[in-house]
C-alpha cells in the first residue's frame, strides 16, 4: 500500500517530523523524531502502527530531541540509522547547549547510513541521498513511488540551510542541492525539516539561493 505520512510540528523552534507507515503491513518509521516523543507515539499507537525505526537526515538537537521518548516506550528498542559523519554531533547532545538546551539523545545509532542505501517499510522503499552542507552527514530520503523526498535542513521553500553552524559547508549544501535535489522529478514534493511542503520544481525555478 501506499507510504502514509503524517507531519507534525514541534520543539523551541517549530521542527518538522514525519511519522511514515506501510498501512498494510503497519511498519512505521519516525524521519526526524523532532521532540515531544510522546506526541509521535500516540499518533502511531491511535493508528496501530509500530515504530522500529527512527531516522534522522542530520544529528542536529531539533531533530533528535524526541528520539528517548519514543524508546523509552517501545520494546524492543527502534533501530537508530544516521550517517556516521554525524556521529560526533549526536555524541554532543546535537548542539544543543549553544542555545541553552540539553537533550537526552536516546539510543545510539546502529546503522550507517550511505549514498544510494535502500530502506525498506513493508512495500515501499526509500533511496539515501548523501547531501553534506548543513552538516558534514547530512541525508536526504527519496520516495519515487509516493513522489517525496524528505529533505531535512538541506532545502526549504524559498530558502536553503544554514552553513555558518560547525561543519557546515556552503559549496558543499549547494552542490548536494544541485546534485541530489534538482536532478529529481519536478513534482517531486520536498518535505523539509521547517517551513511548508514545496516541490522540485518550485524550487528550481524560485529559491533565490540556489538557481538551477
Amino acid at each position: 500500500m501506499p507510504l502514509e505520512i503524517i507531519p507534525f510540528t514541534l520543539g523551541p523552534v517549530q521542527t518538522n517530523a514525519y511519522l511514515i507507515a506501510d498501512p498494510e503491513t503497519k511498519e512505521a518509521a519516525v524521519i526526524d523524531p523532532a521532540w515531544d516523543g510522546h506526541i509521535i507515539l500516540a499518533a502511531a499507537q491511535k493508528r496501530g502502527w509500530r515504530i522500529g525505526h527512527l531516522w534522522y537526515t542530520h544529528a542536529h538537537f531539533d531533530h533528535i530531541g524526541g528520539a528517548a521518548a519514543i524508546a523509552d516506550a517501545l520494546n524492543p528498542l527502534p533501530l537508530v540509522a544516521l550517517h556516521p559523519n554525524d556521529h560526533v554531533l549526536w555524541r554532543a547532545g546535537g548542539g544543543g547547549k549553544m542555545f541553552g538546551l540539553a537533550i537526552d539523545p536516546g539510543p545510539e545509532p546502529a546503522i550507517d547510513f550511505e549514498q544510494g542505501q535502500t530502506l525498506r517499510l513493508g512495500s515501499n522503499t526509500l533511496e539515501v541521498r548523501f547531501t553534506p552542507g548543513h552538516t558534514p552527514g547530512h541525508c536526504i530520503f527519496y520516495c519515487a513511488e509516493a513522489k517525496t523526498c524528505f529533505t531535512g535542513d538541506l532545502i526549504f521553500a524559498g530558502s536553503v540551510g544554514r552553513t555558518d553552524f560547525p561543519g557546515g559547508s556552503w559549496e558543499q549544501l549547494e552542490h548536494s542541492i544541485r546534485s541530489q535535489v534538482y536532478s529529481l522529478p519536478d513534482d517531486t514534493r520536498l518535505l523539509s525539516g521547517h517551513g511548508e511542503l514545496t516541490t522540485v520544481g518550485r524550487e528550481k525555478a524560485s529559491n533565490p539561493f540556489v538557481q538551477e
